[in-house]
């Protein structure tokens, strides 16, 4: 079985868009996978209740309770091997990873970005595409190497930006094809795993 450990910092919409992908779709019967457990940096999280009401291991790694950076990540690392992950799923988890770390899961490591990278990646992507004037935004889902919001693309989904938008009205239609995107793409992964 190939499990998926996904991480989040916050509402966790994109994992409770995977959690009932691979649901819907029997990933585990088709694809032997599943979403194994959900860990998070904050134990406020709103995605841990989710994540508990589906039965799914639910964890908190507090990133302020560890001294450093490569300490966290340490603590984190050893959480998410008590799962044997195949895959490692950033879902809103709003840390920056050591190079080591990400090494560690190397081509097992993705995120989703709400912008049509390599455009806009870091924050305010939404205010930022506004203000350069595109025609276009939306989100992509690609491989994690160390360099921040870089790596090998492996989806995305474009958005039309409209004459009156706001960074929020945008967020709200990207975060819409986010939930579509995502699970698409780690379903397409998986085989390959």
């Amino acid at each position: 079985m190939k499990n998926i450990v996904i991480l989040i910092s916050g509402e966790g919409s994109n994992m409770a868009a995977i959690v009932r992908a691979a649901q819907r779709d029997g990933w585990r019967e088709k694809l032997d996978a599943r979403v194994a457990a959900v860990i998070s940096n904050k134990a406020a999280a709103r995605g841990l209740v989710f994540a508990r009401e589906q039965g799914l291991a639910a964890e908190v790694v507090e990133h302020t309770a560890h001294p450093s950076r490569e300490a966290f990540d340490a603590a984190l690392a050893a959480a998410i091997e008590r799962h044997q992950p195949a895959l490692v799923v950033l879902a809103g988890f709003m840390r920056i990873l050591t190079p080591d770390f990400v090494s560690r899961y190397e081509g097992r490591l993705l995120n989703i970005h709400p912008s049509l990278l390599p455009a806009f990646p870091g924050l305010h992507t939404h205010q930022r595409a506004i203000g350069a004037g595109c025609q276009v935004a939306g989100a992509t889902v690609h491989q994690v190497t160390a360099e921040l919001d870089h790596g090998p693309i492996l989806a995305q989904a474009v958005v039309p930006l409209l004459p009156h938008d706001t960074p929020d009205t945008l967020a709200a239609r990207v975060r819409t094809q986010e939930h579509l995107l995502y699970p698409r793409a780690i379903a397409q992964l998986l085989p390959n795993l």
